[in-house]
């Protein structure tokens, strides 16, 4: 899996990918990463990258040739050009680069769109500033418009490293599989709450059955927990789950006691 980032600011997201279990999956040959800095594309000598809408209007917009320039170092193909090459569809598409804009105004970002984000081959990911960037671009290339959340950042290299962050531990190799298992979103359920050492904390006990060593119980407590909360929490995560027909039997009759006892 390969990130290329467009960015007017490549040390922000530098950092991200020389900590942690990031700097693992980078070192391991699992992650490739590679920052392009908008900046170096200008083609004045104060390196221009944004100037005044037309129309007017308050901020500043970052000007299409950089970015088509930018795009373009990083292997990026127009939306209106077809492949050179006749191959077979499979090989067309298998390891595409897929480019995306992060913006307020694109889809939501949700744990499905992460998932199938994860098996891309590489991600080419812009990063807007000031009031974003000229339409043209997202005409001409971008594949995906993608919003993290009903909120406006000032910087796109935030939202970028949440897409990131979301998309890389579902690699495979990446993190343990079984650590994915149960988490929030799972099975169109939040995560059930955990607990560790010491025993007693400021007079809170962990809860006597995860201490009992009964597997199937400590699963079904569990599984209630997470229903528990997510009803709590999220109740159009359960809704969907119904919908959909996500839920087995056990998780259904759960949720009907649950509701019974309100």
């Amino acid at each position: 899996m390969k990130y290329t980032i467009l960015t007017l600011f490549p040390e922000i997201t530098d950092t991200f990918f020389a900590t942690s279990i990031m700097a693992k999956a980078v070192s391991r040959g699992i992650v490739e990463y590679q920052a392009i800095n908008i900046r170096d594309y200008a083609q004045d000598k104060h390196n221009t990258c944004d100037d005044a809408p037309y129309g007017g209007g308050p901020g500043m917009l970052m000007l299409a040739e950089p970015l088509g320039r930018a795009l373009e170092a990083a292997d990026a193909v127009k939306k209106n050009i077809e492949p050179r090459i006749n191959t077979d569809f499979h090989e067309v598409n298998e390891g595409k680069k897929r480019i995306i804009y992060l913006s307020p105004s694109g889809r939501p970002f949700n744990q499905a769109l992460a998932k199938e984000l994860a098996g891309c081959g590489e991600l080419i990911l812009l990063c807007g500033r000031y009031e974003g960037i000229d339409q043209r671009i997202i005409d001409l290339y971008v594949d995906d418009e993608i919003s993290v959340g009903d909120y406006v950042l000032s910087s796109g290299e935030v939202a970028a490293l949440a897409l990131i962050d979301a998309t890389y531990r579902l690699v495979d190799q990446v993190i343990t599989p079984a650590s994915l298992d149960e988490e929030s979103f799972s099975g169109g359920l939040l995560e059930y709450p955990q607990y560790t050492r010491p025993e007693i904390y400021d007079m809170l006990k962990v809860p006597d059955i995860l201490l009992s060593g009964h597997h199937e119980n400590i699963r079904r407590w569990r599984l209630r927990k997470r229903i528990e909360k997510t009803l709590a929490m999220r109740p159009n995560l359960i809704r969907l789950g119904e919908e959909t027909g996500l839920f087995d039997s056990e998780t259904c009759k759960i949720i009907e006691e649950l509701r019974e006892n309100e």
